[in-house]
Order: structure tokens, then C-alpha cells, then sequence
């Protein structure tokens, strides 16, 4: 993908046999009415060829987003989403107040036990047909 596209429709890598991934990936079609958002599970080809190399613990992975600027991860990402849907989501972006370290941390601390809350699929989400263009390989 260039520059240009990735500007129009950024990326959100999202873990697609985690179950509160997928929540998020649900509530963020719902609440992106304009399409702006591709979505991509982070064990697709997308991912494999947009991304650098991934850890092998997948409970390490995390959200991440890719827009024409690069990728961000983590907190930075879920700021970065709030950011660009704009609306009642936009002041999530001002948390960017706090220091990284801090945001992060707050943020692995949920990615730690997602599987256990929400639990984890055996397969990757499957777009209905209606999803299917916002989603990538």
C-alpha cells in the first residue's frame, strides 16, 4: 500500500483470535460510518508483508496501526484511532497527556489477561459479506 492510500484508509492490525480484539474490531465498524478504517488480523498475509517480524508469543502482540506516517502500537495506537474517528472519541486522544510509559503500562496490564476476560477463537474472525471490503488478508 502507498502513502497516499494508507492517509485515506490506515490499518488497524488487530489479534484476530482474541476475543476482546474482535469486540473492538465490531464497535469500530459500527462507529466508523464513513469507512475511513481497513482492518487486518495481525496472522494474515497484510500483516506479514506491512509489519516487521512479530514476536512468537502472541500474547505479546498488540494493537497496531498503520497510517501513512508509520505504525504505531500499544496506547499510542488506541489514541490514534480515538484521534482520527474524531466526534465524541476525539478527547481519548488527549490521554496522551500521561507519559508513555504509564499509558503503556495500563495497557499491557489489559493485554496480559484478555484471553482469559474475553476469551481466545480457534480461528480468525471471519468478515460477513457486508464487512468484507474493510477487511484485508
Amino acid at each position: 500500500m502507498n502513502e497516499e492510500s494508507l492517509e485515506k484508509h490506515p490499518i488497524i492490525f488487530f489479534d484476530g483470535v482474541c476475543g476482546m480484539c474482535n469486540h473492538v474490531v465490531d464497535l469500530l465498524l459500527r462507529l466508523d460510518r464513513s469507512g475511513t478504517f481497513l482492518f487486518a488480523p495481525i496472522q494474515g498475509t497484510t500483516a506479514r508483508d506491512l509489519l516487521p517480524p512479530l514476536s512468537g508469543d502472541p500474547s505479546a502482540w498488540s494493537l497496531l496501526y498503520l497510517d501513512e506516517t508509520g505504525i504505531r502500537e500499544q496506547s499510542d495506537a488506541a489514541l490514534e484511532i480515538g484521534r482520527r474517528l474524531g466526534g465524541l472519541w476525539w478527547p481519548l486522544s488527549l490521554l496522551r497527556i500521561f507519559p508513555r510509559f504509564l499509558r503503556n503500562a495500563v495497557y499491557r496490564l489489559i493485554a496480559r489477561y484478555r484471553y482469559r476476560v474475553f476469551g481466545k477463537h480457534d480461528i480468525c474472525r471471519i468478515p460477513s459479506p457486508s464487512e468484507r471490503e474493510r477487511f484485508l488478508p
